[in-house]
């Protein structure tokens, strides 16, 4: 296996705040948010108001087979509890939104005062007090996109692409990179 990057050793502690999620309508795209938040090196998922055990099954089939156990998916939970919990000296609450300032404008200031960040991203129309609560309201792009890839490109700004290289030392299996075809190997 190539060289990686434990996600132990990334030195924030960076977790998702899901709000809005229509089981029926949003699993696979929160799905979608849980995978990316995990594969980019934050340690959980937490699903604001509503319970949904078919994401929390999904996210855990891929912990078992490609690590991370230390990230957990946590329904049901009240969104401004959660809030509450990260308004603390040197956590900070990122709001990801299409109004927010541009990324690469804030960036350096989160990445200097922030040691454990909550990101916020929302399903449907994220209400005002959301706004209110972040200490940053973040934008990639100023045009409609889907919250994955917003929080996809977060993620890789706020690690600078270390989070390429991660790997987790639970894992069953590991990719090696392959120009042609997809090689999977079990770790021995």
């Amino acid at each position: 296996m190539s060289s990686c990057t434990s996600a132990e050793t990334l030195e924030k502690h960076v977790y998702v705040l899901r709000l809005g999620h229509r089981p029926h309508r949003d699993r696979r795209i929160t799905t979608h948010v849980a995978l990316v938040a995990r594969a980019f090196g934050a340690r959980g998922l937490y699903l604001a108001d509503v319970t949904d055990e078919n994401v929390k099954q999904s996210i855990a089939k891929v912990v078992s087979r490609w690590g991370g156990s230390y990230f957990k998916v946590v329904d049901g939970v009240s969104p401004f509890e959660i809030i509450r919990q990260f308004k603390k000296e040197k956590s900070c609450v990122v709001h990801l939104t299409m109004y927010g300032l541009p990324v690469d404008s804030v960036i350096r200031d989160i990445v200097e005062k922030c040691e454990e960040i909550l990101v916020i991203v929302g399903a449907e129309k994220v209400d005002r007090v959301f706004y209110d609560l972040a200490d940053y309201n973040v934008a990639i792009g100023n045009q409609p996109h889907s919250e994955v890839s917003a929080l996809a490109i977060f993620l890789d700004r706020l690690w600078q692409g270390r989070e390429m290289s991660l790997c987790f030392p639970d894992a069953k299996y590991y990719i090696v990179p392959s120009a042609r075809g997809k090689v999977v190997k079990p770790f021995e």
